[in-house]
């Protein structure tokens, strides 16, 4: 086993950067490809229901991304000390932090399920449902609750693993879980004829196997930090870090809940097939940003690593090269939203009204992909070195600082002209701050460690 940890530290820290980042990026972009195929998916099973219940569809994606922004903050405050932990090859302090932070995820998980249960109904209505939709919504939730604490968890087992560089046995627990949710759509939805109850079931289930599948990784020794009861050490100076340096992560996908909400509740003025409209076009974008996401989530643990052993070489090559993957990828993608937006969204709803909406708003967000490689990579070199503050003033630009007043300010003006230009706008507005941000930090980066 040190024999192993030694080679996979060398590789880490002296591996070429462009094959060592493509190397990691392919399973964390398996996964997010995976997830986004199954967002996909349930979008058009569920759309076979009918408009109000592809419009829930929606609205269930800005709760789970709730409980998705503190199973993230965990995984990326945890996995990102650890990072810089093994790079200085301290594994007993990462061990011991991987522990801390997976509890503290299952119990923020248990507490965001048990308040949630006591305020659903406004909850659903606050994030921009509307009386159509909302017993929908509802039920999809109620299961969503039941499976809350196993869900935090599992984001968090998966950032961790992603970070200490073995992203190939987090992609195991999230493609794992996503395959069962699939299969089990089609089997309770259809087979059993439950509708949106049996969507809700199959989420529910399928997250509590990629608990247990991810949880058997520590378990088993595939990790290189540990997970034990005994290595749980929740002192305020640990959980501040884990929590500061997360924080990025949690304002992002707690803004990502917020702009998803606003979104909702402003294509809601103009009717049910505008707000289902708007969520399949996000499901759709969501796949093709996966792509970047990916490559930025390979060029993590090389940041981490290489900075904290002192390679700052390494981090310079490695942001340089993670922009250039991801605008490739993008760009390749992009050509098939620009010539097929209607056939794409006719696979998920074959409405008039549903496409007629989200054409011009799946060509403008599709062309602002372009604006995200550079984002995206400057964020996550802030966060993966422990640059908090940035990191942090970053995610409230990208995550809806820019995007909030875009989408309450434009549709006053531009109707539902502006619903479907808040979001491509924000992601060109980001693009000069990102660059801003990244000559600042390699401006203060030393060229090497003495």
């Amino acid at each position: 086993m040190a024999r192993t940890e030694a080679e996979h530290y060398t590789r880490m820290t002296e591996a070429p950067v462009a094959p060592l980042i493509a190397r990691l990026a392919v399973p964390t972009t398996i996964s997010l490809l995976v997830t986004s195929i199954y967002n996909l998916v349930d979008t058009a099973f569920v759309g076979t229901l009918g408009t109000s219940a592809s419009g829930a569809v929606g609205i269930v994606f800005g709760f789970m991304s709730i409980i998705q922004a503190f199973g993230f903050m965990y995984g990326m405050g945890s996995g990102s000390i650890i990072a810089r932990l093994l790079g200085q090859k301290n594994v007993d302090e990462a061990s011991v932090v991987a522990s801390t932070g997976v509890m503290l995820s299952f119990l923020t998980g248990l507490a965001i399920a048990l308040v949630s249960a006591v305020f659903l109904t406004p909850i659903v209505f606050l994030m921009g449902s509307t009386e159509t939709i909302a017993p929908y919504a509802e039920e999809y939730v109620r299961f969503m609750l039941i499976s809350a604490p196993f869900m935090t968890a599992s984001f968090t087992m998966n950032q961790i693993l992603r970070l200490e560089g073995k992203a190939a046995l987090g992609m195991v627990g999230m493609t794992a879980g996503c395959f069962l949710n699939i299969a089990g759509d089609a089997v309770f939805m259809f087979g059993f004829g439950m509708g949106i109850t049996g969507a809700g079931l199959s989420t529910a289930l399928s997250q509590v196997v990629s608990f247990g599948i991810l949880l058997s990784m520590f378990l088993r020794g595939k990790s290189t930090s540990k997970l034990s009861s005994r290595l749980i050490s929740p002192t305020p100076e640990r959980v501040a870090d884990i929590v500061a340096t997360g924080l990025p992560s949690l304002i992002r996908q707690g803004l990502n809940s917020i702009t998803t909400m606003l979104l909702n509740a402003q294509a809601a003025l103009f009717g049910d097939a505008a707000v289902a409209a708007m969520s399949i076009v996000a499901r759709i974008v969501f796949f093709a940003f996966s792509l970047t996401l990916g490559v930025g989530q390979g060029f993590q643990p090389v940041a981490g690593f290489n900075y904290g052993a002192g390679r700052y070489g390494r981090v310079r090559d490695a942001h340089r090269v993670t922009i250039f993957m991801g605008e490739a990828l993008v760009a390749a993608i992009l050509v098939v939203m620009m010539l097929y937006p209607a056939e794409l969204l006719r696979i998920f709803r074959d409405d008039p009204a549903v496409i007629e909406v989200g054409i011009r708003a799946l060509r403008l967000q599709g062309v602002s992909l372009l604006f995200l490689p550079l984002i995206v990579a400057t964020e996550m070199l802030y966060q993966s070195t422990g640059h908090k503050l940035g990191a942090s003033v970053m995610s409230l630009l990208r995550g809806g600082l820019v995007f909030i007043p875009l989408i309450l300010i434009l549709p006053r003006f531009r109707g539902i002209a502006g619903v479907q230009e808040a979001q491509a706008l924000a992601n060109a507005l980001m693009f000069l701050p990102a660059i801003g941000f990244a000559a600042h930090f390699f401006r203060e980066l030393p060229e090497e460690a003495a």
